[in-house]
């Protein structure tokens, strides 16, 4: 869609006030004078620019500004004032938009339009009009960069960049730079043209490296709820013991997540849900399968979602979803599923809101945004939400083989600097029935203090007495553990 094109179409509906709620203040302003140029043979506009600090200064011809107008009850008598058409542009007027007078004044111009045609732009990061303007008011939506306007901006930073080095020029990854384009896809022209020169300008490069840098200042952008968080640290799948099939699973997908040629008649993954026993893996599988896809991995908090306002939670978790939208491809891992969309007392209809809003992202999002949810309580997630479809897959992460425990032990005692040749291996495995994966670790990082005490180098002994000393949460919540199986057996697919 030509944004240009569709400015001009409003401006020549004759509508008194445009409202244009946009960062990108000098795009807008840009867009606007390439207008004014174009129609400087047919109905011809003067253009002018209003700032409380400068005050009003035409733009299609250079003058300066005129203090005098910079008081915004000043502005609008002035434009009330005069006899001849022109294009107002106002620049951050949304606070004044409260006084009683400034609103008298506008609809003053507006009432008046058919006899001189005054038209006034609003252009602000948040406008809101009283009711009684809104009769009067359009609104316009700036576009978005598509992927050939990335293209040259990046381009021209490109040139810039040559400019500012006389004798050198920037070497160009082409693989990495068709990542990048596609990288800075929902960005402003001028966040894109800062993420590309803070790419470019470090070191005179657009290389794979540079990727990761960008996609973090993308999120930082973009994030303003605060309820996606961006992970820095993910894992790999070969920090997580067993998962054999979750891992087959995800591997087979990575080419039609990721758009590769040779998947492009395989429609990309969704998403899978992991139910399981609390310390399994769950987590650390959803930060593997960012690894595993080489995508970015968001965690979405659905505890900074709800708010006590009627609708702000709602509108939280559409921001959020819209920011995965627009971070994609990557990977939104949601921890502990059952916690945000399940019944929460008094809240059931805000929950029953935020479930509706999910699934409807769920079923109708056209990006590359691959779900991650996990969940240890099958019993208080919605029954719509579990439903084959809504997920490609459910996946039942169970308390690990003897096989699995001796690879998780092994995994710990390795990534502890460790030598594995020290310990029986299979001995502790066995010793640790029914023992999670995080109760396993935490085996470990015990006997460490205790030989640390001892002042004896860590051995097979100091682990034991540690699985000894432990009571797993299988023997805990045995009843619960069981009811869980119970259910997933028949009902979904076993990680490993």
């Amino acid at each position: 869609m030509d944004g240009n094109h569709d400015l001009e179409l409003i401006l020549q509906s004759r509508t008194p006030i445009v409202i244009i709620e946009s960062q990108d203040e000098a795009r807008v302003l840009e867009l606007l004078q390439t207008i004014t140029m174009r129609r400087a043979t047919r109905s011809y506009l003067p253009l002018f620019r209003w700032t409380v600090t400068d005050g009003l200064q035409r733009l299609d011809i250079s003058l300066e500004p005129q203090p005098l107008n910079s008081e915004p009850t000043d502005v609008l008598k002035h434009i009330r004032a005069v006899s001849k058409p022109g294009l107002y542009v106002l620049l951050d007027f949304h606070p004044f938009l409260e006084d009683p007078v400034h609103v008298r004044l506008l609809k003053d111009i507006c009432i008046r339009f058919r006899r001189i045609e005054r038209q006034i732009v609003l252009i602000s990061h948040k406008v809101t009009i009283p009711d009684e303007l809104e009769v009067f008011c359009a609104r316009f939506s700036m576009a978005l960069p598509n992927d050939e306007e990335r293209v040259r901006i990046v381009q021209k930073v490109v040139d810039e960049y040559s400019n500012d080095h006389p004798g050198s020029q920037a070497a160009v990854d082409p693989k990495a730079h068709d990542m990048l384009i596609q990288n800075l896809a929902g960005l402003s022209y001028a966040d894109t043209a800062r993420l590309a020169r803070n790419a470019i300008y470090l070191d005179g490069a657009i290389t794979k490296s540079d990727l990761p840098q960008v996609m973090q200042a993308k999120y930082e952008l973009l994030n303003r709820s605060g309820a996606v968080q961006f992970e820095y640290d993910t894992a790999t799948f070969g920090d997580v013991g067993g998962l054999s099939r979750l891992k087959q699973w995800l591997s087979q997908r990575r080419s039609a997540f990721r758009g590769d040629e040779s998947a492009a008649h395989l429609d990309p993954p969704k998403g899978i849900l992991l139910l399981g026993i609390q310390g399994c893996g769950k987590s650390l599988a959803a930060k593997a399968t960012a690894a595993i896809f080489g995508v970015p991995l968001l965690r979405l908090d659905f505890g900074a979602i709800y708010d006590k306002y009627h609708g702000e939670t709602e509108r939280k978790l559409r921001e959020s979803l819209k920011t995965a939208d627009v971070m994609s491809p990557c990977v939104l891992w949601i921890d502990e599923i059952e916690k945000g969309l399940a019944g929460r007392g008094g809240e059931t209809g805000t929950s029953q809101r935020v479930l509706g809003t999910f699934l409807t992202w769920m079923a109708e999002k056209k990006s590359h945004v691959f779900v991650v949810a996990t969940a240890n309580d099958i019993s208080t997630l919605p029954p719509e939400l579990v439903r084959k479809g809504r997920f490609d897959e459910i996946f039942f992460v169970d308390l690990p083989t003897p096989e699995i425990r001796a690879s998780i032990l092994a995994i710990h005692l390795s990534n502890r600097d460790q030598s594995l040749g020290r310990f029986d291996i299979g001995g502790l495995a066995n010793a640790m029935e029914g023992f999670s994966g995080a109760e396993i670790e935490q085996a470990v990082v015990a006997a460490l203090y205790a030989a640390h005490a001892s002042k004896r180098p860590l051995d097979t002994a100091h682990i034991q007495a540690e699985i000894e000393q432990t009571k797993p949460l299988s023997v805990v919540l045995s009843e619960r553990i069981s009811a869980l199986r119970e259910w997933a057996a028949g009902r979904t697919v076993s990680s490993d």
